[in-house]
């Protein structure tokens, strides 16, 4: 086990003097405390009424506020019934919707000494393999949601009987009694949640984040990142996500300032929303991946911008999916004129195996970029090539660490590597996790890696990111390891391809590779499949709806491309093992033996929010058909495919509209119409026919119910 280390010494301090000191530093706070136990109850005796966290409904009414008094309250109520119950020392699902009731049941768990597990709700009347699998691998007994939640559940355990056998708590229906007032202050090295990695049908590994790992992260955070007394933090970064929960949620109490957040489902449906609830409240700290500020790029109008006032954010994050140049240079130019400063803008490079952070720009600098030559790269070399070219690609700097050692090593040799070479990213410090839940050897080999021509003492995590250190500051170019990150979602390609190959009879078992390829600087999926040879003339269209809509369904994902080839066309080593690099590199060069290919021919217009209003009837006249006729304009656009495609009783998802899209979209639809929409609209009415009639049935004035947010799937 790690053990957490200050940055620099500490001179004890006790009574006022103490109490002082944590108000005027709060990393004072991190450094004297054991656990988020400690802080949260030094918060709710110093600073009872002071706001904690606040909730956004739709991204802009505050629907719902915690103080650090009433959170510590609520948090230890629960807490006791846990205790009761006999869950301490046991693992508890946190199944929770956007809100406030997760981090009662999260402070909880940490009170009662429970290992929390955060997870987003099952959706109703269908098994969700991914829940059912971490619930097995953490081998919990109780399961903690809302009242919501717990009443589909009660009418659907028949899709994951496997569930039923936990202990089901409402959180926000616990009637009010007794607080736990004794409890054992947790140490640095007790377990604080697991926060699960994998896809559905790999082994889910949870990685183990002890209290020591959280409070050494926030003190690496604040020295990185300053976070001066008037700071505020706004997040729509889902709470099951590292980056949305430890530095959305739990950083802005571990250093005593308020967070507004927001459902991730807001912020797709309307980009706008994020950046008018910084302006509103005066956001210092937010972020999000690199897709978030491609978005608000393309949707965010100029009526919006006029009315926002930037200049408060200081500190605007990117990470949690590759950094690009070209986003943030676009949005910094783009939103310039709200006050926003370029070096607001902070790259940084993170895992959940490392608790979360890294590394991040300094605070103060711009950006900074090097492009390599491809031909370079190739050859793990980095030789910088000064006026670009067709034949570069272009890095952005991640900053340094302030707590953790980078160390640079050659994944064949295991030998640090010199000066201007690539090499896997290494590290080590005491934020790095404890390992993988109950699989050992897996931890060993991850967690307990020693340098070649060392003495072995060092252990060091691989994280299985390609990368170099230029003057300190670590440059990210690739993954050793087969991830696929699409919208700063992780997607194991085992889970794709196991899904791809099943779906339709032409094509052979264990013939699929799913990889990623840049298109237009973003990230997407390409899946190559061999064809069974005794099939001829697949039609590719009705293959490719086929992939579409199983890739939708189970991985909330759509394709860029399906690439049929031949029987035994996709690269395997000798013994058989798929080569998903070189199936990659084979794609690009143009050399598979290809049968028959389908790929998505977005125009331009398809990245932007404009909405056609030609052939629109006056207001209160839309009916069935006029609905299906914007509705599928749309999707040829966003989606690149051909009117021919759209059939009005095919599912969204065949057609690739993935749940990100479909709320983007809803956005859309909603400016059309003029009307609020439900988040759940394109989940319960999946086909273009069913919406629309749907829509024409509905009352123009009838508004979503509060607790009809879409939770979005984001499993990091």
């Amino acid at each position: 086990m790690q053990q957490r280390q200050s940055a620099r010494a500490l001179v004890p301090l006790t009574g006022e003097a103490r109490d002082h000191a944590f108000e005027r530093d709060p990393v004072w706070l991190l450094r004297s405390l054991s656990s988020f136990v400690q802080i949260l109850r030094w918060r709710a005796e110093h600073q009872a009424d002071r706001l904690a966290y606040a909730f956004l409904e739709d991204g802009d009414v505050e629907a719902a506020s915690l103080t650090y008094g009433s959170l510590d309250l609520r948090a230890r109520a629960l807490a006791k019934y846990l205790r009761d119950q006999g869950a301490a020392g046991e693992r508890a699902l946190l199944l929770y919707p956007p809100g406030l009731e997760f981090l009662v049941a999260l402070f909880g768990c940490f009170y009662a000494g429970v290992v929390a597990v955060p997870l987003y709700p099952p959706r109703p009347n269908r098994r969700d393999p991914r829940i059912v699998d971490i619930a097995k691998d953490a081998d919990s007994r109780f399961a903690l949601t809302t009242s919501e939640v717990a009443a589909n559940l009660a009418r659907s355990l028949g899709h994951s009987p496997e569930l039923s056998g936990h202990s089901w708590c409402a959180t926000d229906q616990l009637p009010a009694g007794p607080a736990l007032d004794a409890f054992g202050g947790a140490g640095v090295d007790d377990l604080a949640y697991l926060q699960y990695t994998s896809g559905s049908t790999r082994a889910p590994k949870g990685v183990m984040v002890s209290h020591g790992n959280l409070l050494a992260q926030l003190d690496d955070i604040e020295l990185s990142v300053r976070h001066p007394p008037d700071s505020v933090f706004v997040t729509w970064l889902p709470h099951f996500h590292d980056m949305g929960l430890v530095y959305g949620l739990l950083t802005p109490l571990g250093l005593g300032f308020p967070c507004y957040l927001m459902p991730a489902a807001s912020f797709l449906q309307h980009p706008a929303r994020w950046l008018e609830a910084i302006s509103r409240y005066g956001g210092t700290h937010s972020g999000a991946p690199n897709f978030a500020y491609e978005l608000c790029c393309q949707r965010v109008t100029p009526e919006q911008k006029a009315g926002l006032d930037l200049g408060r954010w200081k500190v605007a994050f990117s990470g949690a999916e590759p950094v690009r140049e070209k986003t943030l240079e676009a949005f910094a130019s783009e939103f310039a004129s709200c006050g926003l400063s370029r070096a607001a803008l902070f790259p940084a490079y993170g895992l959940a195996e490392a608790t979360l952070k890294v590394t991040v720009k300094p605070t103060g600098r711009e950006p900074t970029y090097i492009s390599i030559r491809s031909s370079d790269l190739a050859r793990d070399r980095v030789v910088e090539a000064r006026g670009g070219g067709r034949d570069t690609r272009t890095f952005v700097g991640c900053g340094a660490s302030a707590t953790t050692e980078v160390l640079i090593v050659n994944p064949g040799t295991l030998e640090p590597c010199g000066v201007d070479e690539v090499g896997e990213i290494w590290l080590r410090g005491p934020s790095v996790a404890q390992g993988y839940w109950r699989r050992p050897e897996e931890s060993k080999g991850a967690f307990q890696a020693s340098p070649a021509g060392g003495d072995g003492r060092k252990k060091y995590l691989r994280t299985g990111d390609l990368g170099f250190l230029r003057e300190g500051e670590l440059f990210v170019t690739g993954r050793l390891k087969d991830l696929i990150i699409i919208r700063g979602r992780n997607h194991y390609p085992q889970d794709i391809e196991l899904t791809v190959e099943s779906s339709h009879p032409a094509f052979r078992p264990e013939g699929a590779a799913a990889f990623s390829v840049d298109v237009e600087d973003e990230e997407r999926l390409v899946v190559v499949q061999e064809v069974d040879r005794h099939y001829r003339n697949v039609d590719v269209g009705e293959a490719a709806s086929a992939v579409r809509q199983r890739i939708g369904d189970e991985h909330e994902l759509s394709p860029y491309a399906l690439v049929l080839v031949r029987q035994n066309g996709i690269p395997k080593t000798s013994s058989g093992k798929l080569q998903r690099h070189a199936c990659a590199r084979a794609f690009l060069e143009g050399s598979l033996p290809v049968v028959a290919e389908w790929r998505e021919e977005r125009s331009a217009a398809a990245k932007t929010s404009s909405v056609d209003n030609r052939a629109l009837p006056k207001k209160g006249a839309l009916t069935q058909e006029d609905i299906e006729s914007f509705v599928s304009r749309r999707l040829c656009t966003q989606l690149g495919i051909s009117p021919g495609e759209i059939d009005l009783g095919q599912p969204f998802s065949a057609l690739g509209l993935d749940s990100e899209r479909a709320l983007s979209f809803l956005g859309e639809l909603e400016t059309w119409l003029g009307r609020r929409l439900s988040p759940t609209l394109f989940w319960n009415y999946p086909t273009v026919a069913a919406l629309a009639k749907h829509l024409d049935e509905t009352s123009p004035d009838e508004r979503p119910p509060a607790d009809s947010r879409k939770v979005t799937t984001w499993n990091p």
